[in-house]
């Protein structure tokens, strides 16, 4: 069991709410579960002839939270271990009459499918198998085209305002259509993107498996009443898939992306961060002195931290995010006056 708890805008009590609210849902549960179910592994157990095996028994354990699902193969000697975390796993293959197989470090990212096909020996040959296995180069389960944006990418590319969803400009075929929607047409508070020509109405977003939308029918891309989706120390990596993507998605013909947030592990980790905009960061929109027009401000202060680990071993995780925005950021009006001219006198009045 996983509990994520993310507080964005330091509003009092909110953060109470979330422990609650864990707690509860730690009660609640009677055995571990899978959180953050994105990936999977398929593949076919054969013998040395080339013969596959059935009723081989398939293991695979996560090498972060000690969390582990067992499978069989079928008559086809065929597996498949769906609904899996991000993150590197281990794969055991057992079966009677057989030596055990592992490959060790299988990593997983979000929205993947990895094949793992392996071959018992006979037992009695005094053989351990254990193979480090090697990242798949080309997916050969799935058609669709997908564009990867891992956590280091998440973590260390400069963003202006820590969003996110800015990072999905880094796919061929997607732009950001923020400056272009037509206040009339949108009542959307983030970013819209057009993705591969679609609409920005047909992008699908997904966090850990559930559907994020924002508060518009227009632009499905959500965002908060910043304009912008903070919390970039919660995001762990995302995944925007187009064209021909499985039958598990296609509620809109656009983009699926898929967003995976960080979690809780056997090992205690955690980060903070604090950056600041103002007027000694050249921040400042100049306006000439003689002008005698003040110049306007726009101070940004972004800070927070996140931590997470373990509460029972091998079972239960916790992963907590806070972050927080201030921003002065004055706004000019310009009203436009019917003015009328009067001559007196040689001089203009109005």
């Amino acid at each position: 069991m996983d509990i994520l708890c993310v507080n964005r805008w330091g509003r009092r009590g909110t953060w109470c709410c979330c422990c609650i609210l864990a707690i509860l849902a730690l009660l609640a549960s009677p055995r571990p579960g899978w959180t953050q179910g994105v990936a999977a592994i398929v593949g076919t157990v054969e013998d040395p002839s080339g013969a596959l095996v059935n009723g081989a028994t398939v293991t695979v354990k996560s090498l972060e939270t000690g969390a582990t699902r067992v499978v069989t193969t079928n008559d086809s000697g065929i597996f498949r271990v769906l609904s899996l975390p991000v993150g590197r796993q281990d794969l055991k293959v057992e079966k009677n009459g057989f030596a055990p197989n592992t490959r060790h470090g299988i990593n997983l990212e979000v929205g993947q499918e990895a094949t793992v096909n392996v071959q018992l020996q006979l037992a009695g040959m005094n053989i351990d198998f254990a193979i480090v296995a090697e990242i798949p180069v080309v997916n050969t389960t799935t058609a669709s085209v997908s564009g990867m944006v891992d956590e280091r990418d998440v973590k260390d590319l400069p963003l202006n305002g820590r969003s996110f969803d800015n990072l999905l400009t880094l796919n061929p075929g997607t732009i950001n259509y923020s400056a272009m929607k037509s206040p009339n047409t949108s009542t959307s508070n983030g970013n819209t993107f057009s993705v591969a020509g679609r609409r920005t109405s047909e992008n699908e977003i997904l966090l850990n498996g559930i559907e994020y939308m924002g508060s518009s029918q227009l632009a499905i891309t959500p965002g908060g009443v910043s304009g912008e989706l903070l919390g970039i120390e919660a995001v762990r990596e995302f995944n925007v898939q187009t064209d021909t993507y499985s039958a598990e998605y296609g509620k809109r013909a656009g983009a699926q992306v898929n967003v995976v947030t960080q979690s809780g592990t056997n090992a205690f980790h955690g980060q903070g961060f604090y950056f600041n905009r103002n007027t000694g960061t050249g921040t400042v929109d100049a306006v000439s002195k003689s002008s005698g027009v003040a110049k306007a401000l726009d101070v940004r202060q972004q800070f927070g931290a996140g931590t997470g680990g373990r509460i029972i071993r091998d079972k239960a995780f916790f992963y907590f995010d806070y972050e927080q925005q201030r921003r002065k950021n004055p706004i000019s009006v310009i009203v436009l006056m019917d003015s009328v001219e009067k001559y007196s006198s040689g001089s203009t009045q109005f």
